[in-house]
């Protein structure tokens, strides 16, 4: 369940993480009225879940309430990465003289917490990551042992962060516990020209297990707003759109995310998460494929199926009869292994539809894809 912004401020402010003063309107008439309210200057900020919002025009700052109003009415109803903006935010401008990132996320695989931090946050943090990775500290967590304040100052030291981050760490281990949070991350943490150290931005994600625990946020606040991600939900689907160009479909979450990790060493990027889970009924395929399908970005699908207690000539023929009721526009990758793989195969091949490939191994299936949408 990811938050907004506003709402991981919320979670920040109540645990004693300084956040600017700020408001949430629908209204660019009401934005006016808000800047008047927070001192005149703002930054007007697009409220949707998605990352990117600064390059993609979603964060303006605003001279003066007039100008707050018009730049909340460009802002809304305007589409970042497939989410419509239906409210924005305006934050009072802070002084900023460093930009810091912090974050704590789960490590399943290692079954334990990971610390990333780095003294030049921001942006482009991303591009920081991936061309000069020494600069980002990653610091394993103990959920047992927790963050202490020891454990804090040794993230800060291997991130090279102020000293004044130490108490903010502490806090925002706090967050992640008290509010069962699988992702907090604040980019930018800024300390700003008078010493202070401030939350400019923040993103949430909580446990979905523990949704109970925090009806709070009502089933308003915590609906889907891409619109394929809502089609998804609608027809029972395990579906999380993701920037790339290679549609993905299998069965079971840990072959889905493995099937994602081949993509992205092809040379391509994942479109999507679409687990199935057990079944691959011909509903369930064509949905899947229907909603994948939809998605402009998409160049090329891959399926990836591993026949268990649903053999893989049971998973063909729904494929084919999903076939029939959905039009194929885009090249279709299918590897089958598993139980009954031969024969899955075998249908497959007997259907000879002229968009439907076939691989037998996980790599060369990803390969295939990553050409396929690679060649458009």
């Amino acid at each position: 369940m990811d938050l907004y912004e506003h709402q991981a401020r919320e979670l920040f402010a109540k645990h004693g993480i300084v956040v600017p003063r700020a408001e949430v309107t629908d209204s660019a008439k009401e934005a006016r009225e808000i800047a008047r309210r927070l001192g005149g200057p703002v930054v007007v900020k697009a409220q949707v879940r998605t990352g990117g919002r600064g390059k993609a025009g979603g964060v303006r700052f605003a001279a003066d309430p007039a100008a707050a109003e018009l730049t909340a009415r460009r802002i809304l109803g305007t589409d970042i990465k497939g989410h419509t903006v239906g409210t924005v935010m305006l934050a009072e401008p802070v002084d900023v003289e460093q930009e810091l990132y912090v974050s704590y996320v789960l490590d399943r695989a290692a079954g334990r917490f990971l610390a990333i931090a780095s003294a030049q946050g921001g942006m482009d943090i991303e591009e920081v990551a991936a061309r000069r990775p020494e600069a980002v500290a990653r610091v394993p967590v103990d959920p047992a042992e927790g963050v202490t304040s020891s454990k804090a100052a040794e993230i800060a030291e291997a991130a090279g962060l102020p000293a004044r981050t130490v108490d903010v760490l502490v806090r925002l281990w706090e967050v992640l516990v008290h509010e069962d949070a699988l992702l907090v991350e604040v980019n930018p943490l800024v300390r700003t020209a008078q010493g202070a150290v401030v939350a400019l931005d923040g993103k949430v994600t909580l446990d979905d297990n523990a949704r109970f625990r925090h009806s709070r946020w009502g089933d308003q606040d915590t609906a889907h707003d891409d619109p394929l991600e809502a089609a998804a939900a609608a027809r029972g689907l395990h579906y999380v759109r993701l920037d790339g160009e290679v549609g993905v479909i299998g069965n079971g979450a840990g072959l889905v995310m493995s099937t994602l990790d081949v993509v992205a060493r092809s040379g391509a990027r994942p479109a999507d998460f679409l687990d199935i889970g057990g079944g691959a009924s011909a509903r369930v395929m064509a949905d899947g494929l229907s909603v994948i399908l939809s998605d402009p970005a998409v160049r090329s699908v891959l399926v990836n199926v591993f026949g268990g207690i649903t053999a893989c000539d049971a998973v063909a023929d729904g494929i084919v009869r999903a076939l029939e009721a959905v039009p194929l526009t885009k090249p279709l990758v299918v590897r089958l292994d598993g139980n009954n793989a031969a024969r899955g195969r075998a249908i497959l091949a007997e259907y000879a539809h002229p968009l439907v490939r076939q691989a037998t191994t996980m790599d060369g299936a990803a390969r295939r894809a990553a050409e396929l949408a690679t060649a458009g």
